[in-house]
């Protein structure tokens, strides 16, 4: 899809490989679009790219003899069926995509996660082995198990046990705790 450079809305194919400047419907920028056939060519999925087969056709950035399928959305670099890597709904060249991912700019890309309920879990159990340290880790796994519970456990699915351990160990511990200190003030 081509679009406007200014105000980004999609332009009608009757503007592209024109010899003048056209205006954009919405924002009356001038402007002119040179497009490849390709651009309007079905694609096979699956595909590992055609040869090309004419000089004057539009070739992969980064195979120089493979006929260019895509434009990635990023950048705009063209592309080959081996390329291109389509991701929501977006065709993206592959350093498109780790720049997408190491800056975090690709908002549905999760390659990690943070375990709370793993989190909550050491936090009442580790603790146990230096018993004072427990006074002050068991509200705060407690608070961790109630806060995150509907957040994301892992990229791999799993039960929410963990939590549920946490949340009965950090409850003992407190209920210990109240116990000691009134027996001690009794």
């Amino acid at each position: 899809m081509v679009t406007c450079t200014k105000c980004n809305t999609s332009l009608n194919p009757a503007v592209f490989n024109t010899i003048k400047m056209s205006p954009c419907p919405t924002c009356s920028v001038a402007l002119r679009a040179d497009v490849y056939p390709a651009m309007f060519k079905p694609r096979d999925i699956g595909s590992t790219g055609e040869r090309l087969i004419v000089d004057k056709e539009a070739s992969c950035f980064y195979h120089a003899t493979k006929k260019a399928e895509v434009a990635c959305s990023t950048c705009g670099r063209f592309l080959c069926a081996l390329c291109d890597l389509e991701f929501n709904d977006l065709h993206l060249c592959p350093k498109c995509l780790e720049k997408g991912r190491t800056k975090r700019k690709i908002k549905n890309l999760e390659n990690t996660r943070t375990c709370y309920d793993t989190i909550a879990l050491y936090l009442a159990t580790i603790p146990m082995i230096f018993i004072w340290l427990t006074l002050l880790t068991a509200p705060v796994a407690l608070f961790v198990s109630i806060r995150y519970w509907k957040a994301p456990s892992s990229i791999i699915p799993r039960t929410k046990i963990r939590f549920i351990l946490a949340i009965l160990l950090a409850v003992t511990q407190i209920v210990g705790w109240v116990l000691f200190f009134g027996n001690i003030i009794s």
